[in-house]
């Protein structure tokens, strides 16, 4: 899809990291801009970088664990805009640390963000996208721990090998659609923002009152905290995305590993071993 001066992008988790630096990205391609985050300090903090760069643009504070807010996210941005062209689904939390000493609070949170989000995206914006007629794009942020695993962060890396498949099966129904409507899938490896403490939004219904720290987690975090702070910048990511959207490619990698990477998971299975653990850079 060619992206244009007046088409609107609608962007989660712009309140810090890859969703702000896509919206800011958008702004300066000319684009109308409808920014949403649970945040809304960071979100309004956000809309005002967005005006300074000459956007409209407008602010949406939004759980996208919740489905109702994500239809009102939608609403909003059609009431405004009249229309959606880019739609970055990009909010999402870590939770990491041993799978069995996990508790279901972990669980739910890390699979209500990070695939229930885009659930709830796809049922508030694709019908609408479809009827439109108009060139639209569908970006959903996963990571290269959605296609290569380690330990300590099983319930991440499930949750993100649920959202590049659901971003499969999405970009196969669209083409049965015969419509301009079309979708890919962004696989971070590490980038300098602030997951490692995704935990401060941890919506109330998830939280396990009373219950100590636990090493493992606390030693995951602290170990992630460290690798991002020295990772790729948002802002190169959100130019990959932008010129990725514009070439059609599906897949949208941010480091040269990731070939590698993919090559070895493939001989992994091809001679049926043990998988290695990722190695993320």
């Amino acid at each position: 899809m060619q992206i244009s001066p007046g088409m609107v992008a609608v962007v989660t988790g712009a309140g810090s990291g890859i969703g702000r630096a896509l919206a800011e990205k958008a702004a300066q391609s000319g684009m109308r801009i409808v920014a949403a985050d649970i945040e809304q300090p960071r979100l309004d903090d956000t809309v005002a970088s967005l005006g300074q760069l000459g956007a409209e643009a407008i602010g949406v504070r939004t759980d996208v664990s919740v489905e109702d807010d994500v239809m009102r996210l939608a609403d909003a941005a059609y009431a405004e805009f009249g229309a959606v062209n880019l739609l970055c689904n990009n909010a999402g939390v870590f939770s990491g640390g041993l799978m069995w000493e996990r508790t279901m609070a972990d669980w739910k949170w890390a699979m209500g963000v990070n695939l229930d989000g885009l659930i709830h995206a796809v049922r508030a914006f694709v019908p609408r996208m479809l009827e439109a007629e108009t060139p639209s794009h569908i970006v959903n942020t996963a990571s290269m721990g959605g296609l290569v695993t380690g330990a300590y962060s099983g319930p991440y890396f499930t949750s993100k090998f649920a959202a590049v498949g659901l971003t499969e099966c999405l970009a196969h129904d669209l083409r049965t659609t015969g419509k301009n409507v079309s979708a890919s899938v962004l696989v971070p490896s590490l980038i300098n923002t602030n997951i490692g403490t995704s935990g401060r939004n941890r919506q109330e219904r998830w939280v396990d009152r009373g219950r100590e720290p636990a090493p493992d987690v606390e030693f995951v975090e602290a170990m992630l905290t460290e690798s991002t702070a020295a990772g790729m910048a948002p802002t190169e990511v959100a130019v990959l995305v932008f010129d990725a959207v514009e070439a059609g490619n599906f897949w949208i990698p941010t480091q040269p590993s990731y070939h590698d990477q993919i090559r070895a998971r493939h001989d992994d299975m091809q001679e049926l071993r043990h998988p290695a653990p990722a190695q993320l850079d």
